[in-house]
């Protein structure tokens, strides 16, 4: 479906079976859309799809109610955010207000339309893309918005192996139309729960916590990874130990983590955007100068 990037689908599973959502910054025509019908339908859930843009409404995301002259009562006609997957196409395209319509969602999971408030299904997981390339007539996500979204990833161009293979693949039929489920919704709810039990040895949780304070503390960044960045690490370690077929968690679990689910939420300072350093590259750093806990353990 997804050729040659099994590793962001892998960091993508991480994000689902974590209730995390992911921010997608990427070219046009990648696959972004194919891979999220494409996770949507392999648990057997629901999906939307919105495209954003400058006249896009609130109520367009959430619903509106409106007046139902058979029945001479308001009745709620829900928004596509009503799902399990929603894809937020573009989403730096629609006005702050509209962006911000999304939050409550995101991390309360339900959406409020004239004072009542809906619980959303469960699972629930936003997938948004952004174009970093042509930023004509968008909005920039503001950070409290961005540091909500789970990770941040990029599925880029594939190898020539893999577009080839591609090309072959869709000759005739789109193999998404032969797709078919192998796990359901209230499956992977419950994986949510699984995953919580991983164990996590109190080094691990310090070596966290040093990676993260390290970012409060660089002089290349005016803005270092949040508390929800703390506990976005240390959920993603352990859904990355228990899809690996461990109970605990492993150093090398964090260190494959912690570049995709914090450097979103970093901003450089102006002495790093001078020097054009980015936040990957920062933490890449700290990554070599905090020390790992040697001996990690399973219990």
């Amino acid at each position: 479906m997804i050729l040659g990037k099994s590793e962001i689908i892998r960091h993508l599973l991480v994000a689902l079976f974590c209730g995390g959502h992911v921010l997608f910054e990427d070219v046009p025509g990648t696959g972004k859309t194919t891979l999220a019908r494409a996770l949507a339908r392999s648990i057997d859930c629901d999906f939307k799809r919105v495209q954003f843009a400058p006249d896009l409404l609130p109520s367009d995301v959430t619903g509106t109610n409106f007046f139902n002259m058979k029945s001479s009562e308001f009745e709620f006609r829900p928004g596509p955010v009503l799902t399990n997957v929603l894809l937020a196409d573009e989403i730096n395209r629609a006005t702050p207000r509209t962006q911000a319509s999304l939050l409550e969602a995101m991390e309360e999971r339900q959406v409020t339309v004239d004072g009542v408030s809906r619980p959303l299904p469960r699972p629930f997981m936003v997938l948004a893309t952004e174009n970093p390339i042509e930023l004509e007539g968008t909005f920039p996500l503001p950070e409290a918005q961005v540091d909500r979204f789970f990770m941040q990833l990029s599925l880029g161009y594939p190898d020539l192996a893999s577009e080839s293979e591609m090309l072959l693949s869709q000759e005739r039929v789109h193999p998404l139309d032969s797709l078919q489920p192998v796990i359901t919704g209230t499956e992977v709810a419950d994986l949510e729960q699984s995953v919580r039990a991983v164990t996590v040895h109190d080094d691990i949780r310090d070596y966290i916590l040093q990676l993260v304070r390290s970012t409060r503390e660089r002089t290349e960044l005016s803005l270092g990874a949040s508390p929800r960045g703390s506990l976005a690490l240390y959920r993603a370690t352990q859904a990355l130990a228990a899809m690996s077929g461990r109970d605990y968690v492993l150093p090398d679990d964090v260190k494959a983590m912690a570049v995709e689910v914090l450097a979103h939420r970093l901003m450089p300072s102006a002495e790093g955007r001078l020097k054009r350093i980015e936040p990957a590259a920062v933490l890449h750093q700290i990554l070599s100068d905090v020390e790992a806990p040697v001996e990690p353990l399973a219990s």
